[in-house]
C-alpha cells in the first residue's frame, strides 16, 4: 500500500513541476470559483434541476470527447457549447430560468470533472490549465448575463416580443469573454514558449479564435431552440457539434501524423550515417526557438520545424559522407548542391513546396535575400555541426564567436542574435 502510494507521488510530482507560476494561478483562481459555486449551490438547491442535469451531461460528454488541436492546444467544443447554452438560458417552454450565475458554475464544474473522471481511470490526465480556462471564461459570462436574464427576458414576450436585443447582448458578451479567452491563453502561451505576448495573441487569434466563434454560435442557437423546443434541443444540436468535432478530431489527427512521418524521414540521414544521431531534432528545436524569437506566427513556425528537420536529406545523394555530416565544414557550392538536392526529394511529396524553397536556399548568401526561415536553419545548423548534443557553455560561446567571425556576412545577423539570447536562456 505503501508502495503503491509512493508511486502515485512519483506520477504526479512532474506534472504538477511542468506547471509555470501563470498556469499554477490560473487553477487555483477556477478551483476556488468551482468550490464556491457548488457550495452556495449544494447550500440554496438546484434550481429547475432537471434542466441542470440535461446541461451538465452534456457538458460531461463534451469533457469526455476533448481532443487536441494544432499547437498541443485541448478544447472540448461540445462541452463548451453546452455550458454557454445554459448560461445564455432564458426560458424553456416560455416559462422563465433564474438559476443563478453560481448555479452555472456548479453545473459547469460537476460537468467537467464528471467528464474528465473515465479519463483519469485510463492514465490520461486531462491539462488542469485548459480545464481551469474553460471553466473561468463560462463563469465570468455567467456573472456578466444572468444578472440581465430576467429583463432580457420581459423583452421577449408580448407586446414587444422580440429577440434582437438578447441576441444583441449574447452576442456582445461572448465576443468579450473569448477575447479574454485569448488573452488568458497568449500570456500562459507566451511563459511557455518563451515567445513575445504579441505574436502568442496573433497566434492564438488565428488558430483558437475561429472554433471559438463556431462553439460561441452553437451556444447561442442551443439557448435560443430552448425556447420552443424544450431539452429536445439538447439533443437536437449534440449531433452536428458532435459531427464537428469528429471533422476536427480528424483534422488534428492529420497534423499530427503529418508530423510524425517527417520526423520519420529526416531520421533516414542519421540511420544512413550521415549525419550525427539526433542532429535533425536538435537543429528543429534550435530553429524554432530562434523563429519565436524573431516574432514568427504559428503556421510560419510549423513549416520551419518541417523544413530543419529535413534540411540534411540531400545528404543521401552523396557517395561518402562528410565527416559528422557537418555541412558548414564543407565548400559553400556543396552545400549549396545538397540543399538543392534535398529540396527536389521534397517537392516529390506534392504538398511540401513551400518547405522545399526553404531548404534549397539555406546555403543562399544574405545578399541573395533568402528566406528568414531559410536563414535561421542556416545559423542553426552551424551551430549544431560545431556543438553537438554539449552542454558546455565555453564551447557554445566559441561556437557563436566562430559563426559570427565568418567573412563575407554569411549568416542573417538577426538570427545570430537570436540564436545567442536562446542559448544565454539555456532553455529550448
Amino acid at each position: 500500500m505503501i508502495t503503491t502510494e509512493r508511486a502515485r507521488r512519483t506520477e504526479r510530482t512532474p506534472v504538477l513541476r511542468r506547471l509555470d507560476s501563470g498556469q499554477l494561478l490560473l487553477i487555483c483562481v477556477a478551483g476556488l470559483v468551482a468550490v464556491a459555486g457548488i457550495a452556495h449551490t449544494a447550500a440554496v438547491g438546484l434550481d429547475r434541476a432537471e434542466i441542470a442535469v440535461g446541461f451538465g451531461a452534456l457538458i460531461a460528454v463534451g469533457e469526455l470527447a476533448r481532443l487536441t488541436m494544432p499547437g498541443n492546444r485541448e478544447v472540448a467544443p461540445i462541452g463548451a457549447a453546452a455550458a454557454l447554452g445554459y448560461t445564455l438560458l432564458l426560458d424553456l417552454s416560455q416559462n422563465p430560468l433564474r438559476h443563478s450565475a453560481l448555479q452555472v458554475v456548479a453545473v459547469i464544474s460537476v460537468g467537467m470533472i464528471a467528464g474528465a473522471l473515465p479519463h483519469l481511470a485510463v492514465g490520461r490526465p486531462p491539462r488542469l490549465d485548459a480545464m481551469a480556462r474553460r471553466l473561468l471564461t463560462g463563469a465570468l459570462l455567467a456573472f456578466a448575463f444572468r444578472p440581465l436574464a430576467d429583463p432580457l427576458y420581459a423583452l421577449t414576450k408580448p407586446p414587444t416580443s422580440t429577440w434582437w436585443p438578447a441576441l444583441a447582448v449574447m452576442v456582445t458578451l461572448i465576443a468579450a469573454s473569448l477575447l479574454i479567452d485569448v488573452l488568458i491563453a497568449a500570456l500562459l502561451r507566451a511563459e511557455q514558449v518563451r515567445t513575445a505576448f504579441r505574436v502568442a495573441v496573433r497566434d492564438e487569434i488565428t488558430m483558437a479564435l475561429p472554433l471559438g466563434a463556431a462553439v460561441g454560435s452553437s451556444g447561442v442557437l442551443l439557448a435560443v431552440a430552448t425556447h420552443s423546443m424544450d431539452l429536445v434541443a439538447l439533443l437536437v444540436f449534440a449531433a452536428p457539434l458532435l459531427v464537428t468535432q469528429v471533422a476536427f478530431r480528424k483534422y488534428a489527427g492529420i497534423r499530427a501524423t503529418y508530423l510524425q512521418t517527417v520526423r520519420a524521414l529526416s531520421r533516414v540521414t542519421e540511420v544512413g550515417g550521415y549525419v550525427e544521431p539526433g542532429h535533425s531534432r536538435r537543429v528543429s528545436r534550435l530553429a524554432v526557438a530562434i523563429g519565436r524569437e524573431l516574432g514568427m506566427a504559428e503556421p510560419e513556425l510549423l513549416e520551419l520545424e518541417y523544413a530543419a528537420l529535413m534540411h540534411d536529406i540531400g545528404q543521401l545523394s552523396l557517395r561518402d559522407p562528410i565527416p559528422g555530416g557537418a555541412t558548414v565544414l564543407t565548400e559553400p557550392e556543396q552545400a549549396r548542391r545538397i540543399a538543392e538536392l534535398g529540396a527536389e526529394v521534397i517537392k516529390q511529396t506534392g504538398v511540401l513546396d513551400r518547405v522545399a524553397e526553404v531548404v534549397s536556399r539555406q546555403c543562399d548568401p544574405i545578399s541573395a535575400d533568402p528566406p528568414l526561415a531559410s536563414r535561421i536553419i542556416k545559423v542553426a545548423n552551424a551551430y549544431d555541426d560545431l556543438v553537438g548534443p554539449s552542454t558546455d557553455r565555453d564551447r557554445a560561446g566559441a561556437a557563436l564567436e566562430r559563426i559570427r567571425c565568418t567573412p563575407g556576412g554569411a549568416y542573417d545577423p538577426h538570427a545570430l542574435e537570436a540564436l545567442a539570447r536562446v542559448i544565454d536562456r539555456g532553455r529550448l
